[in-house]
């Protein structure tokens, strides 16, 4: 089963797992259940009868296979831009994953066509907008698959052209469905899934970026390291906190700069320096329950009905089971919690942002300019940042408890997880930002007290921010630099832990 780690590195481009004896066993003996069901003329759901509403419509054998072909062509409807070609990518392998899992009744062939694509870069044009997160990601599923039977659109090295087009250049032929494949190709739960794994490992990076703009920022306030005293945080019983308090210390032990002020008499510091145990703390609890969720989702079959091939040998012929593995509902929660936990975490950066600017404080010039009044040095990145947080609390707002029925009633309940998870990445882009606006004041704000020298990990941290901004000594556009901060924390690119830590 691929991992979130697997995940987002195929997604950005790396081989999928090869197609193995095993997998062609399990999905032949499934495939076998349904032939056997199929000549028998008994109704099973999608295969010899209609879907949803229509569920009660016999379709005979001999219709079987243009049945799963005008599911396909019907249910492509999408609307809106097209996804991230890395979305469609972990698409393509979540896809293949659950359907090599022996359940879905499908060829194997099927599996080996989708592996083809991630290993030649070819990539399903897919709207991003049209799924209620149950009966799975219908609508983005069938623009995904309309390309293996040679329909719909798809890019080639980046060149967008028809999905005939595409698999011609790439050396592929398009596949004839046949009865139940087209069914199990779209109702599953491979896009939530696919950009949920995604945003949370992008989450998960900024959580760690966010610890150690709460260090470098400490350090430039001239704060207090007293709330991360493990005696404190150990009366609280709490993981998340005490995990973030360590870390704290980790990064802070035998400072200068803490030294320099041992006696400075202040009682207290605000709440995002003296609670960054407890706040980022508790993101960090909120993001391992996420990634919990999604990483048994990369372990499951989520489409339906599916297919229980009888034990070897002892005479039956397996059960095909309808049910309702594709509801998103237990992605669709954690993923609007992720998307607020994220939120949270870009509020309380900027709120150190706010305080870093503010004059006077800890002894910093005001807007941390070298020449205040004649340069206006990092006041405007302040309100970049708000404005962003501002989004972010937007897009906090619980897609799942917007539920609306479809298919006349038939499916009254929808999870909306695909919005949830699509939401909860553009959430971690703007957090992104505002931690790379804060890591940036946070520098500069410490640099003013040369030549006091922090520990080694937070100077260590401070280039690597420094190497994409370098230090404001006179007013310049830093939109570029903040932008390229901001995408090297998300992506993995500048990271200031190992990957373990990490996830």
């Amino acid at each position: 089963m691929p991992t979130l780690v697997e995940l987002e590195a195929v997604a950005h481009g790396a081989p999928p797992p090869p197609f193995d004896r095993e997998d062609r066993r399990r999905m032949g003996a499934a495939r076998d259940v349904v032939e056997a069901a199929v000549a028998s003329g008994e109704p099973v759901y999608g295969v010899t009868t209609g879907f949803g509403q229509l569920a009660s419509v016999r379709v005979s054998a001999a219709d079987a296979a243009r049945l799963q072909i005008n599911l396909l062509r019907s249910h492509a409807v999408g609307a809106g831009p097209a996804l991230e070609a890395e979305v469609v990518r972990g698409m393509l392998l979540l896809l293949a994953a659950s359907l090599r899992r022996g359940h879905s009744g499908t060829r194997p062939e099927l599996v080996e066509l989708i592996l083809q694509l991630l290993e030649r870069d070819v990539v399903p044009v897919v709207p991003s907008r049209g799924s209620v997160g149950s009966s799975g990601d219908l609508a983005p599923l069938a623009h995904l698959a309309l390309v293996l039977i040679g329909e719909g659109e798809a890019t080639v090295g980046g060149e967008r052209m028809p999905g005939a087009q595409a698999l011609a250049r790439a050396g592929l032929r398009p596949l004839t469905l046949t009865a139940k494949e087209g069914l199990a190709l779209i109702n599953g739960t491979h896009l939530m899934a696919a950009a949920g794994g995604l945003a949370v490992r992008e989450g998960q990076r900024l959580v760690e970026a966010a610890i150690v703009a709460a260090a470098l920022s400490l350090e430039a306030f001239k704060g207090s390291t007293v709330p991360f005293d493990e005696r404190l945080l150990a009366t609280r019983g709490q993981p998340g906190p005490a995990r973030v308090a360590a870390r704290l210390r980790e990064l802070l032990a035998g400072s200068d700069v803490v030294a320099s002020h041992a006696d400075c008499g202040r009682v207290q510091d605000p709440y995002t320096l003296r609670c960054a145990p407890q706040v980022i703390g508790a993101i960090y609890d909120a993001l391992a329950y996420v990634a919990g969720a999604l990483e048994r989702e990369l372990a499951a079959v989520t489409d339906n009905p599916l297919v229980f091939p009888a034990p070897s040998g002892d005479g039956e012929s397996g059960e095909v089971l309808a049910g309702g593995n594709f509801h998103g509902q237990p992605l669709s929660l954690p993923l609007d919690h992720l998307a607020l936990a994220l939120c949270e975490l870009a509020s309380f950066s900027e709120r150190r942002v706010y305080a870093l600017l503010s004059p006077s404080y800890a002894g910093l010039p005001a807007f941390l300019s070298p020449q205040p009044g004649l340069g206006s040095g990092l006041m405007i990145a302040q309100y970049t940042a708000a404005a962003l947080v501002n989004e972010c609390q937007v897009l906090a707002h619980p897609a799942g408890a917007g539920s609306i029925p479809t298919s006349a009633g038939t499916e009254d309940f929808n999870s909306m997880g695909a919005l949830a998870a699509l939401k909860a990445r553009e959430v971690a882009e703007r957090a992104s930002h505002v931690i790379a606006i804060e890591l940036v004041c946070a520098s500069q704000g410490l640099e003013f007290h040369r030549p006091l020298r922090t520990t080694a990990a937070l100077e260590r941290a401070l280039e690597q921010v420094r190497a994409l901004v370098p230090r404001l000594e006179e007013d310049r556009s830093l939109a570029g630099e903040l932008g390229d901060l901001a995408e090297a924390l998300r992506t993995g690119v500048l990271v200031f832990a190992p990957e373990e830590a990490i996830a």
